[in-house]
């Protein structure tokens, strides 16, 4: 396979991978680990305590909001009774994270990692490292400056979830390495994927990093509304004055306006494309997957491989339309896997497909179309209910409504067709691969072993048009992922050819017959 500029391919200075028998010196108060993972036979666990430097981050938060405390009073008129108030709640509050820092302690054992807390209760979280899922690292920007990192792990339902905030940068990657460590040799680390600066680009071809700036001008509006509110500064005059000033605007500069918003909204979803996805690197080490990425927030997951189930090709119509596709893990056992299973947030869809190979194996294909029944059934289904709004509102009087619920009829057409046209599945002996959907459109790539059950639902409308829809169930991702549309006896046979000593003793006539 031919790479390009780092974009997919082993690393060039690859190196051992950072586990438990490669972590150097202790840090933190802590030591070196057997090549295993374990301690030494008959030596107790250390007890050991979070960063000294973990509890200054919090002061830091505290003063700056000390200093808006301090702003807002100069702000009404002086230092009153309420900030007085204010710089005691904070003071308080830096005790707290002192105290915090003085009761919290985590011991790593052969077997589990146990977190223990005693500021007025007593409480030990203890999570078996046999059902720890991942261990991610993430840093801010404060503890980036001061060479800190917050240590996630990840154990399922089962095991819960636990947090180290926040313990040095050396400590948190060994203490990854230990709680993912195997028997098997480390393999040395490899970059699998690279994101490429020039695909920041794409960003406004996704409608969630597009409405994003607006999310957050509209918390932040909120934000100062409230707070003018409470200071008094925010009266019903001042509102309608302003009401008066905006609609007095003139037609041009609205115009202007306007165009200035349209300009603004594909410059700031790049900017909060990039701050989300900076460097976004997909790497194998220690027999897991590790994805890292972000500009102000760093952010380390680890995917263990032996839990990979398969991947998800996803896109819309822009992104189709430009080549591009978004790529996420099926992890087993995964929390938050929208966030957690990215491996690559926008690519060229060849990119993405090559690295699905290197993940899970080639993508199976081409895709076999459904029958032409199902055509009718996408367009029955897309057309049906705003042809049903328009006869309810000519049957209600309501012409306007009527009009357009009748033109999203005529344009839900193209979009029934467009359905069917990315319908279809295929197997090549070993994974299964399932597509549908058209304004988001999903492709997934399974494995066979992955595969736990099969479920063929069939509608009434479904059993006129001699259709089935074939559920294959996965222990990961969604749970569930269905060939909608199929002919009944393709999606029989498909699941028999899959798992037959599953199928084939129903399928086999009785005896005598």
């Amino acid at each position: 396979m031919n790479t390009r500029d780092g974009e997919l391919g082993p690393d060039p200075a690859t190196r051992p991978a950072a586990g438990p028998s490669s972590s150097g010196t202790p840090d933190d108060g802590g030591e070196e680990p057997a090549p295993n993972g374990t301690r030494p036979p008959g030596e107790a666990p250390r007890v050991q305590r979070l960063h000294p430097l973990t509890f200054v981050v919090g002061a830091v938060r505290e003063l700056i909001a000390l200093i808006a405390a301090g702003a807002t009073g100069l702000l009404v008129g002086g230092l009153s009774t309420a900030f007085y108030f204010t710089f005691a709640g904070l003071a308080f509050g830096l005790l707290f994270h002192v105290i915090s820092w003085l009761t919290f302690t985590y011991a790593l054992h052969d077997d589990r990692i146990e977190l223990r807390r005693a500021l007025i209760g007593r409480s030990v979280k203890s999570i078996p490292r046999d059902r720890i899922r991942g261990v991610d690292i993430s840093a801010s920007l404060p503890h980036r400056l001061l060479g800190l990192a917050v240590v996630h792990i990840d154990a399922g339902a089962d095991g819960g979830e636990g947090a180290l905030n926040a313990v040095s940068r050396h400590e948190a990657e060994r203490l990854r390495g230990v709680l993912l460590a195997r028997d098997a040799p480390v393999p040395p680390r490899r970059v699998l994927a690279r994101m490429r600066r020039r695909w920041y680009v794409y960003a406004p071809l996704s409608g969630a990093y597009l409405l994003t700036p607006f999310a957050l001008a509209g918390s932040l509006l909120g934000t100062l509304y409230n707070l003018g509110d409470d200071l008094g500064f925010i009266t019903q005059e001042r509102v309608e004055s302003l009401g008066h000033d905006v609609v007095g605007l003139s037609t041009a500069l609205v115009v202007a306006l306007a165009i200035l918003g349209l300009v603004a909204m594909p410059v700031m979803s790049v900017i909060a494309f990039t701050l989300f996805n900076w460097d976004f690197t997909v790497h194998q080490r220690d027999g897991s997957l590790v994805v890292e990425r972000g500009l102000i927030t760093r952010r380390s997951v680890s995917l263990e491989r032996r839990r990979l189930r398969g991947v998800e090709l996803a896109d819309n119509p822009f992104e189709r339309i430009s080549g591009v596709a978004r790529l996420g893990a099926l992890i087993t056992g995964l929390g938050d896997a929208a966030h957690r299973g990215r491996l690559l947030p926008a690519a060229p869809r060849t990119v993405a497909e090559s690295l699905a190979a290197r993940v899970v194996g080639n993508v199976p294909g081409p895709l076999i179309a459904h029958p032409p029944a199902a055509r009718s059934r996408r367009l029955t289904r897309a057309v049906a209910p705003p042809a049903a709004f328009a006869v309810l509102a000519v049957l209600a009087g309501q012409p306007p409504a009527a009009y357009v619920f009748g033109a999203l009829a005529v344009l839900a057409v193209p979009l029934g067709l467009d359905r069917y046209r990315q319908l279809g599945h295929v197997t090549d002996g070993e994974r299964l691969s399932v597509r549908s959907g058209s304004l988001r459109r999903r492709q997934v790539v399974v494995e066979h072993s992955a595969i736990v059950g099969w479920r063929v639902r069939r509608t009434l409308f479904q059993r006129r048009l001699g259709l089935a829809t074939l559920v294959a169930a996965v222990g990961a991702g969604d749970g569930g992922y269905s060939a909608m549309d199929m002919a009944e006896e393709d999606a029989v046979a498909l699941a028999a050819g899959i798992t037959p000593a599953w199928l084939t003793p129903f399928l086999e006539a009785p005896p005598g017959e």
